[in-house]
């Protein structure tokens, strides 16, 4: 019988491989100890810290304990002082049955260093059986010719004890006919014989009664009797002789009841009553047989189940008796055939239920497998699931050890289910399965990740303070404290980016709120890193990119450039009275701070003195005349225009124009300037290039208005008396031009703005030509535009 090692009562540690080792030191001799059976309880076996030559205390700290194979738990161990003591009174018959020697096999297991000791009980006999036969009376007929010598089989006697305890001697009591003699089996077992030392008279005495003792070698001696009587029959001078004195037969273990084993056949040569043959079982190997014989077929059946493990044969003899009472008899050997009717146990000896991901490698359970089969059905094989980091190993005699196989990953697998499989090689194989959870625990190795590599955030300006524009987040596949984490503002790299006054983070939810107000015409978008610490020791950490872009919100209006408003002395537009519809008398100039459609700006006339004569483009602010000019219209007009822009809600500005008309006037050419730098210069050396465009554009202007009056005085002067000044005909020579004709500027003009990010009022660049190509194909042309204003500024 076997019981399964105790769990330990608290979970063992991680052992490392290299302690394994240790189990491979243990010596292949197992230590031998000898008491007899039943010794009282308490009995002391030995001392094992002694015999194994170990400290004083050592198997207590090192968690000493006993696992027993297969057998009841008989020893005790008390580890303080290494005594090996006896828990129950041993009886040898009980565990061992006939099997001599009675060796009791345990094992010694030291858990701190893992250590086995293989050890040996024997079990010495004792004579606590007296000898008893199966029967209290045998009958013996025998024939009244039987001559002396005649030998005469009995039962033997049974007695569980083996050895010199077992039974050693046969006699019977005192008579005239017969003494006993004493035979050995080849199994060592004794078995009585009658001798007939004086011929029998059935007239004289029909009938004897003899004692036959059985007496043991013990000391002191047991014994048992049983009666022996003997009837006198006629003269029979033939004994049933069987065809074969041994029959040996092999029968499987889970044969069926009622099988028949083998049939015996024996034949008596008399004739008649003495010439049939009665079987019986004669003699046994144990107290009980689980097998019947047919008395008239010889055949021999099976009424009882097989076990191999318990008994694997069995010895008998059969008995062929004539009516005569003449008998023969034979011996039949029965072998018990091992059937793979055991599946394997397995016995685990220590178990660690939790394992840290990182290490390297550590023992997870240490067990034991044992099948009572024999051959290949008792030899067995040990595996796992092959997906699984973990190895079996063998340590010592049918124990294994499960190991990781290298560092786990808790993030990857928190936890094992690990079916340990013992399958025997028996036919058909059969299988033991036991389970083991193990929970890997959780070590600070994950970082913790954001969900995007980098944010990018919106804001409209003029927020309000402490405003949550956005929230960051990170994961960490850690577990408890290891994935808590922390949000914190990194410092930024850029000494003129004041973060701490823009922005804050809540450290618990990643929470971004903007501290101020922001402006867009200030601060179109900056960027910052953020970064995610957890709480594992060491901690860990990672960094975010965070992108915050300013939205532009409507909040500056249209600023007119050109005309400028805020002079004096108001601008005037000259507009020749021969221009013709669609001249551009002017372009309104203006610009917005905003971006988007906020800085889409489109231009409307408001109001004009002569309410038809003149139109205004939509997109780019030229004013050009909508109609021929006549003499009834007015010599002045006064025109009011809208600038707005396409913001929501929209915002807008206001320009007023002058324009005049007048007769015959020529402007000068004006020679194209050079195309500006590309560079913004800065605002003192904008305002030195305005003075003196400006005091150019005025003292051309004033060279216009004086040749305009000379040349109108020269005409009348002629007209009056035919000398005087004289006008060449043609065109003008030099720098002027005649605008009497379609009075349109004969090239479109393309404007850029710049405006600088730290100021909101006007540096800018503007009105630069974009005609490369044309200057390029007409080097020697000269480009004309008829735009005259008193008091204006004309940019380059």
């Amino acid at each position: 019988m076997e019981t399964a090692l105790a769990k330990t009562p608290q979970q063992r540690q991680v052992v490392f491989i290299a302690m394994l080792l240790l189990l491979w030191e243990s010596g292949s001799e197992a230590i031998r100890y000898s008491m007899p059976e039943e010794s009282e309880t308490g009995y002391l076996v030995a001392n094992l810290e002694r015999d194994l030559g170990l400290r004083e205390g050592e198997l207590a700290s090192r968690g000493a304990r006993i696992h027993h194979r297969g057998n009841k738990e008989l020893l005790g161990l008390d580890a303080e002082t290494g005594n090996l003591l006896l828990k129950e009174k041993p009886d040898r018959e009980v565990l061992c049955a006939a099997t001599d020697p009675c060796v009791l096999h345990f094992q010694l297991i030291l858990e701190n260093p893992v250590q086995f000791f293989q050890t040996d009980l024997q079990l010495t006999d004792v004579n606590d059986h007296s000898p008893e036969f199966p029967h209290r009376e045998m009958l013996l007929k025998i024939p009244e010719s039987a001559q002396p010598g005649t030998v005469f089989p009995l039962k033997a006697a049974q007695d569980s004890d083996i050895g010199s305890n077992a039974v050693q001697n046969y006699t019977v009591s005192p008579n005239l006919h017969f003494h006993a003699v004493t035979h050995s089996r080849a199994d060592g077992r004794k078995y009585p014989e009658l001798v007939l030392d004086r011929g029998l008279d059935r007239e004289e005495q029909p009938e004897l009664t003899l004692t036959l003792t059985a007496v043991d070698g013990g000391s002191p001696p047991r014994s048992g009797t049983t009666t022996v009587r003997i009837e006198v029959v006629d003269i029979n001078d033939n004994v049933p002789q069987f065809l074969q004195s041994l029959y040996e037969v092999q029968v499987p273990e889970n044969s069926p009841l009622g099988a028949l084993v083998v049939a015996v056949s024996a034949r008596d040569l008399d004739a008649g009553i003495y010439g049939n043959v009665a079987y019986s079982l004669f003699q046994g190997g144990g107290a009980s047989q689980p097998f019947v014989i047919d008395e008239v077929t010889g055949e021999i059946h099976l009424i009882g189940a097989l076990d191999f493990e318990s008994t694997p044969y069995y010895n008998m003899e059969i008995i062929a008796t004539d009516s005569g009472g003449f008998s023969g008899k034979c011996s039949v050997t029965i072998q018990v055939l091992d059937v793979n009717d055991n599946a394997p146990k397995l016995t685990i000896s220590s178990l660690t239920a939790s394992i840290p991901e990182n290490a390297p490698e550590a023992v997870v359970a240490v067990f034991s497998v044992s099948d009572p089969d024999f051959g290949d059905s008792g030899r067995m094989v040990c595996s796992i699931q092959n997906d699984l980091p973990f190895l079996l190993k063998p340590t010592f005699e049918n124990y294994y050890t499960l190991v990781t196989e290298g560092a786990l990953d808790r993030e990857s697998r928190a936890e094992y289910n690990i079916t340990i499989t013992v399958t025997d090689l028996g036919i058909p194989r059969l299988t033991t399965q036991h389970t083991i959870t193990v929970q890997v625990s959780d070590v600070n190795d994950n970082a913790p990740a954001f969900t995007q590599t980098s944010y990018t955030l919106f804001v409209q300006e003029n927020n309000s303070p402490a405003l949550h524009i956005g929230t960051i987040s990170a994961t960490d596949s850690d577990s408890g404290s290891n994935a808590r984490i922390t949000y914190s503002l990194l410092p930024s790299h850029d000494p003129q980016l004041a973060l701490d006054s823009l922005i804050s983070i809540n450290a618990n939810n990643g929470q971004l709120f903007a501290l101020r107000a922001l402006d867009y015409e200030a601060l179109q978008t900056f960027e910052f890193r953020v970064g995610a610490t957890d709480q594992g020791s060491p901690a860990l950490s990672s960094q975010a990119l965070v992108r915050v872009l300013v939205l532009d919100s409507n909040d500056n209006a249209p600023f007119v450039l050109y005309p400028l408003q805020n002079v004096s002395a108001p601008c005037t537009e000259l507009l020749p009275r021969a221009a013709e519809p669609g001249y551009l008398v002017t372009k309104v100039v203006a610009v917005d701070h905003d971006s988007g459609q906020n800085a889409w700006l489109s231009f409307q006339l408001l109001k004009a003195t002569e309410p038809g004569l003149f139109s205004v483009w939509a997109h780019n602010g030229e004013v050009r005349t909508s109609r021929l000019l006549s003499e009834r219209d007015a010599p002045k007009h006064r025109l009011l225009l809208l600038v707005k822009d396409n913001g929501d809600p929209p915002r807008s500005a206001s320009v007023t124009l002058h324009v005049l008309l007048v007769d015959g006037f020529s402007q000068p050419y004006l020679l194209l300037p050079e195309v500006a730098s590309n560079s913004v210069q800065d605002e003192d050396a904008l305002t030195l290039y305005l003075v003196i465009a400006l005091a150019s554009v005025s003292s051309l202007f004033l060279l216009s208005v004086l040749l305009f009056v000379g040349v109108r005085l020269c005409r009348r002067a002629r007209a009056a008396s035919l000398g005087g000044c004289s006008v060449p005909e043609g065109h003008f020579p030099g720098p002027l031009v005649d605008v009497s004709g379609t009075g349109t500027l004969s090239q479109s003009y393309q404007y850029e703005v710049y405006l600088t990010g730290d100021t909101g009022t006007g540096e800018f660049k503007f009105l630069k030509p974009m005609i490369p190509q044309l200057l390029l194909q007409n080097p020697g042309r000269e480009i004309k535009e008829n735009h005259h204003c008193r008091d204006s500024f004309v940019f380059g």
